[in-house]
């Protein structure tokens, strides 16, 4: 089977758990490699990241410029128009990475799908859809594109999300972010949601944030 290309940290000790992160729009798997070491998680936790690239397609609201992308943009009102059927595409993508991480031993209970903005909604996608339990689901400065569709699996029903948003967002405002929360809430879902005075990016106090959420889903 073809994967995705990614970039892979590996811990010094075995690997006993796996982060799926997603990048954003015209970034790639580079973009939160550099994370790994700010998140100063203790080796004994054995986490494997995983960065994929997104494939290269047009994108309509950058006037069909081709560049990484998840899933096509044809509008950047509050409600954003998407190709739904590219980020099904997407999420499937990466839940071959999910599995590809069971068969090399990772329980899924110890996954945690983790992606900013476009990648975010990926992330949404596939975490709730997905068919065991993983460990905990992480939205960054994104929303909930496919919030009226998803057919949310039991397995996952009892999902750990942490969601988080910058409040000074120029490009996904934070009112996505607080919907996407409200969306959750109405499917049952009890997501963590913390903001930050920042714009589409992320800050230190957020990735120490983030480093405690992780310690506590997977240690």
């Amino acid at each position: 089977m073809s994967y995705l290309p990614c970039i892979e940290i590996e811990p010094t000790a075995p690997a006993t758990a796996a982060v799926i992160w997603l990048h954003g729009l015209g970034a790639s798997g580079n973009d939160f490699a550099p994370i790994v070491p700010e998140l100063k998680l203790p080796e004994s936790l054995g986490v494997r990241f995983i960065f994929p690239h997104a494939p290269s397609i047009p994108v309509t609201v950058n006037g069909g410029m081709v560049m990484p992308a998840w899933y096509d943009i044809l509008s950047m009102d509050i409600d954003r128009k998407i190709d739904e059927a590219q980020i099904l595409q997407s999420a499937e993508a990466i839940k071959a990475l999910i599995d590809r991480e069971i068969e090399r031993g990772i329980d899924s209970r110890n996954i945690v799908i983790a992606g900013f903005s476009q990648g975010g909604a990926v992330a949404y996608q596939t975490a709730l859809s997905y068919p065991k339990a993983l460990a905990g689901l992480m939205a960054m400065s994104t929303y909930f594109a496919t919030h009226a569709t998803v057919e949310p699996s039991t397995a996952n029903e009892d999902l750990s999300i942490f969601v988080s948003h910058g409040t000074q967002d120029p490009v996904v405002p934070e009112l996505l972010g607080q919907r996407a929360v409200e969306q959750l809430q109405t499917k049952g879902y009890q997501p963590l949601y913390s903001t930050y005075p920042m714009q589409h990016e992320v800050c230190m106090p957020q990735i120490q944030e983030i480093s405690r959420w992780l310690k506590e889903r997977l240690g």
